[in-house]
């Protein structure tokens, strides 16, 4: 049974952008008690002085995992994050994500009643988003012409079919789409920090004409998830993620040209090659959280919004 008064929750990969927000999130509440694991303690340290947050939250090595038999909760949010890892490593994606996993789920087999969150991705359905996703795509992959851009979404892959294997099991599956905060690792490489550094430096975004649809959870709404997987009765599965509402490209530039005086302009010979694969409707239409009470409050637009002017007030407070 949880321990509804004080759970106890593991957090692995604890410096990430998403793992920010949850401990954010998480910490403001009593009832929560924050195990933290990160390979940087100094980078774990600092993030939580500059957040002021104290209280039941506790730094961890991962070699310390094992050291604690009574976590409610594990809270896997490790991966590479930035294209550009990929790029230059591609075996790290499934180095990485098999390693963590399955010191978790070696965990979670001795300890039945905890419950495991792991953050998936959209990517698991494969690199065509020709449509948005729904409970009925089906994947297509060239199995005899593997490339980088199939990479990422096969080792998601794998690990949900790993945890739906494990099914008498509390392991759930989170895919994520879009996801921008305060706390955006602006060395990544993505179309929000592409805009935010051309903003900043008064510089022209070339853009190809392609009006392309993505998809911004907010922080809370994504809290407000994890929370509704955070219950005794819930069951081993995959839930997509997804806003209120998602938002176009020229939606998403032309708020930045009124609120924060981008200037872009459309390049008809410029092409956007993601490494993930093409993705022209990255978004999800499986609107099966709602089944464990999730109801989104806020548009990718709103998230977009409030997202960048608390990274602007952090970068002020840095910079004074």
């Amino acid at each position: 049974m949880l321990n509804k008064d004080c759970m106890k929750i593991a957090i692995f990969g604890a410096t990430g952008h998403i793992a920010k927000n949850l401990i954010v999130g998480l910490s403001s509440s009593e009832h929560y008690e924050l195990y933290l694991f990160a390979r940087s303690q100094e980078r774990l340290t600092s993030f939580l002085f500059e957040n002021s947050i104290q209280g039941k939250t506790h730094l961890r090595e991962y070699k310390q995992f094992q050291d604690l038999d009574t976590y409610n909760v594990i809270i896997n949010c490790i991966g590479v994050g930035n294209p550009g890892d990929l790029l230059r490593n591609p075996f790290s994606v499934f180095q990485i994500t098999e390693q963590y996993d399955n010191i978790i789920l070696r965990y979670i087999q001795n300890n039945p009643d905890s419950i495991y969150i792991n953050l998936s991705s959209g990517a698991a359905y494969g690199s065509n988003f020709e449509k948005p996703a729904t409970n009925t795509k089906l994947l297509n992959l060239n199995i005899n012409n593997l490339s980088l851009k199939d990479y990422y979404g096969i080792s998601k892959l794998n690990t949900e079919a790993k945890h739906r294997s494990l099914e008498k099991f509390k392991i759930v599956d989170l895919r994520i789409f879009g996801f921008f905060s305060a706390f955006i690792d602006m060395d990544s490489k993505f179309l929000l920090t592409e805009v935010i550094e051309h903003v900043g430096m008064r510089k022209v975004l070339n853009t190809s004409s392609e009006n392309i649809l993505r998809d911004y959870v907010h922080p809370e709404d994504f809290l407000s998830l994890v929370q509704s997987c955070m219950d005794e009765n819930i069951q081993n599965g995959v839930y997509d993620v997804y806003s209120l509402k998602p938002a176009t490209k020229f939606e998403i530039l032309d708020y930045f040209v009124r609120e924060h005086g981008l200037k872009y302009q459309v390049d008809t010979s410029y092409t956007y090659d993601s490494i993930t694969g093409s993705k022209s409707n990255y978004y999800s239409l499986n609107g099966e959280a709602s089944t464990i009470g999730y109801l989104p409050k806020y548009t990718s637009l709103e998230s977009i919004q409030s997202g960048y002017q608390q990274l602007r007030m952090r970068n002020k407070n840095e910079n004074n």
